[in-house]
């Protein structure tokens, strides 16, 4: 593959964690499945008859659609729609206003839906964007190419889990930052609104909504209430910005002949660290934007999994809620494993969510295990007419801790385990290029004591996957065939019994081809792309989805439900 189709195609963007039970980062961990996002559209309903395909893609295809499930909404329920953004984003200047919440629908909520309803056309680059209420960063997305005709797509988030920051009035940002000039003529016009419903959420649902919600000051410290009995923190961690992080996972050391180095290979870890003592490790998602894999025709209609609901890091800081209590601001920061030294490419605010003990005025607790294996990253370069790099990384960590609450000492562990392997291959001239890689995140909380029964035990263990292939043929004709997967199992056991679980498979594969290097409509593009998302579990009649989509050439040729 050659760099400057890399850098043309790939570098567009500009700038589970828990999954389907406990501790799913995009949405209420009450709902059967880790990516909240549904981008719906008018023409997303399969036609009665099947669909007249063209022999390539035309000026104007089938709006972005993925196949995972809408945000559940609560039943026979008064609700009030408030809209939190519109602009039409040409540069890098932010849309700034003011949120206030409903005053029709009170205080308490049992959901809170986050909705995007946006609209481009012309010629565009895929952007990144976010959105940040009160200084929290409630939705970040990426955005997808349009047609010349334009399109329109739309991204739902359950943001129930962020209530503490919507109860009271609140400043705006939001940010997708886009060039538009006579070549990239795209306009990114966009609406968020959230839709509150009235009433308190069910038991299991409300276990994940925080007492409140957190920002670091000044980037970089954090003050906690004093009676803070568990600690969770997000980060939103994107590689990005149009240099090589925002393919990370393609990256060689210094002495393999490819376009983007770095000086330890492609393991990427995300850190964090209290009062610099590590806390918590994460395996990075490997998003792929709309322009990824230098061809955008994979990802006009159906988009990779999480595209336009970037999903963030979970990380349980619990063991450490004893030392953070202590009423002072304490210092966290995050860091990522394997970026070169000096080098930007990745974009990681934080939130920190907060449960606090209402009989307590200041809940003491102390930090009493912190175990971390080596960091294993080792890459091998093997020289020949097939260029070949295998990597080979992992790292383990264990925190404990506890808190003496008015219920009781309670007693929080927290092991995580991290993998990753990927064998990338290359001829001269990057030609073809290819990757196949898997990266597993392996996360266990244990919770002794608080007089709430026998020891609890959420088990989540994620695992993705990249296997994808580049070549450049003859009369240019550039073809990408590539899968992905997206998968989370989730175990909660009491006493050694497992009481609930559920299982996530989110899998996109794509074949596309075109002519590279010559203007947009000579290209003579085909392609075809599909996305199955099905998660299972124990939630009886509701714990089954199953959803497939097939694309050929910007047409839906079908929209199956399972189940």
């Amino acid at each position: 593959m050659r760099s400057r189709i890399i850098m043309s195609m790939l570098t567009g963007a500009t700038l589970l964690a828990s999954t389907l039970l406990g501790a799913t980062p995009a949405h209420s961990a009450a709902t059967p499945a880790p990516s909240p996002q549904s981008a719906r559209s008018a023409k997303s309903a399969q036609p009665a008859e099947p669909p007249s395909v063209p022999a390539e893609f035309g000026t104007d295809w089938h709006d972005p659609i993925t196949a995972a499930p809408p945000v559940a909404r609560p039943a026979n329920t008064r609700s009030c729609e408030v809209t939190v953004a519109e602009a039409q984003f040409r540069d890098f200047t932010p849309y700034r206003g003011t949120y206030a919440p409903p005053a029709e629908c009170g205080k308490r909520w049992s959901k809170v839906v986050l909705r995007l309803d946006g609209k481009v056309k012309g010629r565009q680059f895929d952007r990144l964007g976010h959105l940040h209420i009160g200084g929290v960063e409630v939705f970040r997305t990426s955005t997808p190419q349009p047609s010349p005709d334009g399109i329109e797509w739309s991204v739902e988030k359950d943001v129930t889990r962020y209530s503490d920051t919507l109860r009271t009035a609140q400043p705006v940002e939001m940010l997708i930052g886009n060039v538009v000039d006579d070549t990239y003529t795209g306009v990114l016009d966009v609406k968020v609104t959230l839709t509150f419903y009235a009433g308190r959420s069910d038991a299991k649902t409300a276990k994940t909504v925080p007492d409140r919600v957190l920002t670091l000051q000044d980037g970089t410290t954090l003050t906690t209430p004093r009676n803070s009995e568990r600690v969770i923190a997000e980060v939103y961690a994107t590689g990005s910005g149009g240099g090589c992080e925002e393919y990370w996972y393609l990256t060689v050391p210094e002495g393999a002949p490819y376009s983007c180095k770095a000086d330890e290979g492609p393991y990427r870890e995300v850190q964090i660290s209290v009062d610099g003592q590590l806390a918590g490790i994460a395996a990075p998602f490997p998003n792929v934007w709309t322009g990824g894999w230098s061809n955008p025709f994979l990802w006009y209609v159906v988009p990779g999994p999480r595209a336009f609901d970037i999903q963030p890091l979970r990380y349980d800081l619990t063991p450490f809620a004893g030392l953070l209590n202590d009423g002072r601001p304490h210092r966290i920061e995050v860091s990522v494993v394997g970026v070169p030294e000096g080098q930007t490419g990745w974009s990681a605010p934080v939130n920190v969510l907060v449960w606090q003990d209402a009989k307590s005025e200041h809940v003491t607790g102390a930090l009493t295990k912190v175990r971390a294996g080596d960091l294993a990253n080792s890459s091998t370069y093997t020289p020949g007419s097939e260029h070949r790099l295998d990597t080979e990384g992992g790292h383990r960590l264990t925190v404990a801790g506890y808190v003496d609450t008015s219920h009781g000492r309670v007693t929080t562990t927290v092991r995580r385990s991290l993998a990753n392997t990927s064998t990338h291959t290359w001829s001269d001239g990057e030609n073809p290029d290819a990757l196949d890689a898997r990266w597993s995140d392996d996360e266990t909380v244990t919770v002794r004591g608080g007089g709430r029964g026998p020891v609890r035990t959420t088990r989540v263990q994620r695992s993705y996957t990249m296997d994808g292939t580049t070549t450049l043929g003859a009369g240019d004709r550039l073809r990408t065939v590539l899968t992905l997967g997206d998968r989370a199992k989730v175990t909660e056991t009491q006493g050694g019994r497992r009481t609930a679980w559920s299982r996530l498979d989110d899998t996109y594969t794509g074949d596309a081809t075109y002519t590279a290097n010559v203007p947009r409509d000579q290209r003579h593009a085909v392609g075809t792309t599909s996305e199955r998302y099905r998660a299972h579990g124990s939630g009886g009649s509701d714990g089954c989805y199953d959803r497939s989509l097939v694309s050929v050439q910007g047409v839906l040729t079908e929209d199956r439900m399972g189940c």
